[in-house]
């Protein structure tokens, strides 16, 4: 059902696990920033301290053997390495705690799965201007190139940014993510431009320089719900749904993986908003430079991040102003037959992620599939048997089967999200994703497996031991 080398891990992120957000000489990051003004999180929470996994890594590798994965997907704290986000600047302390990290891991025969980026821009590289400056490909390459050089003996999976639709959109459109902009309708694309370009720098750093020493795998997580149209016998749906994923998954995976360009549906649909507002279609979606380089086939494999579906309809947007929304043109609509878990976004959907990853394999040239993140999330009352996220991943795991013994598709590996609690950006602590409870209210932070990470547990044994 599954390979003997399938992937069986878990997923965390520096700014959500890592707390020491000035210890040992870190520099801050936005998400510092953006936390410690109050209003923009759940309960004016911030990463201050969060799971403390930077002083109690022990306990993090503990919870890492009890599941018996196969592999951890870490991210890096830019901040923490590189205080004002240059190598003029390395911070040894950080390096050292990274070195510990992926030593560890290693000498338990846990393969690290190491994201550069994951929402946390130093801030001394946001006072620069952050995504939208065109000069952050090349700060970007120069972090990933320090970060090869430094661990790339060990870590053979990168991946070099975590959802750039997220970082774009809700940072610069919605503002509910750091920096918090809401300038609607050009930042986002913009910085969505500048983060394919960073990546594509990076990834031909590594091609030319690590590849042949380091035997790696580099690519970049993109994030994607399965879209279908609400009436699929309603040509309006079908051709909303169909721009739905395009302006979604295809604004990133289109460029690498297909044209080396954004698809042509996404220009055409930006281009029209442009002209009915008086808009030059320049300032908006930028174009590729020809002193940049290509874009097209800078990922070895495709690293998806999927949550949930969306039924999609035909629907303009009725602000008068330009926004991402009204480029988009439709409206996403819940199937009212789906449960929803915890947060309100989150309807329980497992073969929603079957029919993206046939989607992948179809528009995408049938390439090797990391799910880099899937979860389930628990709200209010503290549920340690937590039977429904019992259920929603031996059906969700038991879809991806399907997907590759069925759909042929290349699947290679599942990432759960996450490995335990932790501060969840705008939701805080609020939202619990973990396979592990984490007791924010004691000093120690204990750490305790829910009945789902016993769960998974035992389907990794079980596919382990085929």
């Amino acid at each position: 059902m599954f390979p003997r080398d399938f992937a069986w891990g878990a997923a965390t992120s520096a700014y959500q696990i890592e707390g020491g957000w000035q210890t040992d000489g870190k520099g801050p990051s936005i998400w510092d920033t953006f936390c410690h003004k109050k209003g923009r999180v759940f309960g004016n929470q911030n990463g201050d301290v969060a799971c403390n996994s930077y002083e109690l890594w022990e306990k993090d590798l503990e919870c890492i053997q009890q599941l018996g994965l196969t592999h951890y997907r870490l991210s890096l704290s830019w901040a923490r390495l590189l205080p004002d986000g240059t190598t003029r600047n390395v911070n040894q302390r950080g390096v050292q705690y990274y070195n510990r990290v992926i030593d560890d891991l290693l000498a338990c025969n846990v393969s690290p799965m190491v994201t550069l980026y994951h929402f946390d821009l130093p801030q001394a590289i946001q006072d620069l201007g952050g995504w939208k400056s065109p000069g952050m490909a090349t700060l970007f390459d120069n972090y990933a190139k320090f970060c090869f050089q430094t661990f790339g003996d060990r870590v053979k999976l990168w991946i070099t940014i975590n959802e750039p639709q997220v970082c774009a959109k809700l940072g610069h459109e919605v503002g509910i993510h750091a920096p918090g902009l809401k300038e609607k309708g050009t930042a986002a694309y913009l910085v969505g431009h500048n983060m394919l370009r960073a990546h594509s720098m990076a990834w031909h750093s590594y091609n030319s320089t690590y590849r042949k020493t380091q035997n790696g795998a580099v690519s970049l997580a993109l994030n994607s719900d399965w879209l279908e149209p609400l009436d699929p016998g309603r040509s309006e749906d079908v051709t909303s749904a169909e721009r739905d994923l395009i302006l979604t998954l295809g604004w990133f995976a289109w460029p690498v993986f297909v044209t080396g360009d954004y698809p042509e549906l996404m220009r055409s649909a930006i281009e029209t908003q442009s002209k009915m507002m008086g808009y030059s279609d320049s300032l908006r979606l930028p174009r590729f430079s020809i002193n940049d380089p290509p874009i097209l086939g800078t990922a070895d494999f495709f690293a998806l991040n999927y949550y949930t579906s969306r039924k999609v309809k035909s629907g303009g947007c009725s602000e008068q102003i330009l926004s991402m929304k009204r480029d988009l043109a439709a409206e996403e609509v819940l199937d009212p037959s789906w449960p929803i878990c915890g947060v309100s976004w989150l309807a329980v959907v497992p073969n929603g992620l079957r029919k993206l990853l046939k989607y992948i394999k179809d528009v995408f040239n049938n390439p090797t599939i990391y799910i880099t993140e899937n979860g389930f999330a628990q709200v209010g009352p503290l549920q340690i048997e937590d039977v429904e996220r019992c259920e929603f991943y031996k059906s969700t795991i038991l879809e991806v089967a399907k997907a590759i013994e069925e759909d042929e598709v290349n699947v290679c590996g599942y990432f759960a999200w996450s490995l335990m609690d932790n501060f969840e950006w705008a939701d805080g602590f609020s939202a619990r994703f973990g396979l592990f409870h984490v007791d924010f209210s004691d000093p120690d932070l204990r750490r305790s497996i829910y009945q789902s990470g016993r769960e998974y547990a035992k389907i990794i044994s079980k596919y382990k031991s085929v």
